[in-house]
């Protein structure tokens, strides 16, 4: 007896590095996004309490 497709799903499945680079790429994204978020609010701090740049 045949089996019949699930529509609108993948016929075959993403290779298991795409999905594991995309994970790096993403993860290396957030700690960069976090590290100029932490430089910015410390200049911002340094600019209120007067040491600023």
């Amino acid at each position: 007896m045949a089996r019949h497709l699930v529509y609108g799903g993948r016929a075959r499945p993403m290779a298991k590095g795409v999905s594991s680079l995309a994970c790096l790429a993403f993860v290396a994204l957030l700690g960069v996004c976090f590290w100029a978020g932490a430089v910015w609010i410390g200049q911002a701090v340094l600019r209120i309490v007067g040491y600023g740049f």
